[in-house]
């Protein structure tokens, strides 16, 4: 059986033994830069671009003699390493990996990595870039022509500004490490105001870190669930009830990943609450009333839930401006109910959720019936909470019932 070498190199150079396995080849596949690596090689050279194009060639040879691939630092991290196992039988592949590029970042920026969460925006679409980069204390990233560093930093910048904490800019410190093992390589280290305002290579890797990043990161998870109403900012006593607000989040089952809408979200104790359990949820906060608002921004800088985003109007109109939800949740509609169900039952995907608290009885009537005539299946849950201690179990405190209704698409 031939062989399909997958070498990784770094360094600028190949890795010991490296051209050995390359002149035992037919077939060499590579960047340009990668190939360049390469000396005295008598077989054909080909760009790993197409990819499509490439596994064809490679396939071809294959039924005849041997094939390298180069790829850059270590082939299974964030690599070809993953579409190359999918693609051709694993007893054919053999892989030489180097330094990851993340591994040489870290050495030139002169801080631990092992406590980093490291992501790649390589063609991904996420909805909520400061959420997704400020959820760790020290974060890595491989970023994209879309994602440069720098409007990295000035979005992180824009929604730090926008829930009124701008000074929290000034505990972040932002690496850069330009053209890795290249003549031009470059390592910046700066404020997030300054990286906004540079222009970087398209070759680089992103660290944004709370403190110089030198320290190991350390995460504030006392508890992800389990809030009370003394502790989340809100106004006259308008928050979910405790009891309420536990009932909701679990007929809501919310993925880890995805969006979720928080319809007429109040104090945004829902939200905060969906937001801390799931770090990796996007979740998008709509109210119309500016005290309302001014307590959401309050509880994200409190709780530093980054990953919720204050939206200012009114549903549904406002709606169509959000990306798609996976779930939502409608606390208040102030008389727009049938058409928000709608609109969220338009946008949810197939087994998506949407759930409906109703206090008056114009809302316990009418969102049953507008979810069913949308096509969800309906459940709903009478719920009625009375609280005591011990000391007034004799006289408990009976709190407003509650109907949760359920929607599944």
């Amino acid at each position: 059986m031939y062989k399909l070498f997958l070498i990784g190199t770094s360094d600028n150079s190949l890795p010991a033994g490296a051209q050995d396995l390359v002149d035992q080849c037919a077939l060499l596949v590579g960047t340009n830069r990668l190939q360049d690596l390469v000396k005295n090689f008598a077989g054909r050279r080909i760009s790993i671009t197409p990819l499509a194009a490439a596994f064809k060639d490679i396939k071809e040879v294959l039924g005849r003699g041997n094939a390298a691939v180069l790829a850059s630092g270590d082939p299974l991290f964030y690599g070809i390493g993953k579409r190359i196992l999918e693609e051709f039988d694993e007893n054919m592949v053999e892989i030489h990996p180097a330094l990851s590029a993340i591994q040489r970042a870290a050495a030139r920026f002169k801080i631990p990595w092992d406590d980093g969460k490291i992501i790649s925006l390589h063609g991904r679409n996420h909805n909520h870039i400061p959420g997704l980069l400020l959820s760790h204390p020290k974060t890595f990233v491989f970023t994209d022509q879309t994602n440069s560093p720098d409007t990295l930093a000035a979005r992180i910048l824009n929604y730090l500004q926008d829930i009124q904490y701008s000074e929290f800019a000034e505990k972040l410190t932002v690496r850069v490490a330009e053209d890795l093992d290249l003549d031009s390589e470059k390592i910046f280290r700066g404020s997030l105001a300054e990286a906004a305002e540079r222009s970087f290579s398209s070759l680089n890797i992103f660290c944004l870190a709370l403190g110089d990043g030198t320290q190991a990161a350390t995460e504030n998870k006392n508890f992800e669930f389990g809030l009370t109403e003394d502790e989340i900012s809100h106004s006259r006593g308008l928050i979910t009830k405790n009891e309420v607000r536990a009932i909701t989040l679990h007929s809501l089952r919310l993925p880890r990943t995805g969006v979720f809408w928080d319809v007429g979200g109040g104090s945004g104790s829902v939200s905060i609450e969906a937001a801390r359990a799931n770090p990796g949820l996007s979740v998008y906060t709509i109210e119309h009333k500016v005290e309302e608002l001014e307590n959401i921004k309050e509880n994200i800088r409190r709780f530093h839930c980054f990953n919720v985003v204050p939206v200012f109007g009114r549903a549904p109109e406002i709606l169509a401006d959000l990306p798609a939800p996976d779930r939502v949740f409608i606390g208040g509609s102030s008389g727009g109910l049938r058409e928000i169900i709608r609109v969220a039952a338009d946008h949810l995907p197939e087994n998506g959720r949407l759930v409906v608290n109703g206090v008056i009885q114009k809302t316990t009537d009418t969102a049953p019936i507008a979810m069913a005539e949308c096509g969800l299946s309906v459940a709903q849950s009478h719920v009625q909470v009375s609280r005591s201690t011990f000391e007034s179990r004799e006289n408990p405190q009976q709190l407003n019932p509650i109907t949760v209704m359920t929607g599944i698409k």
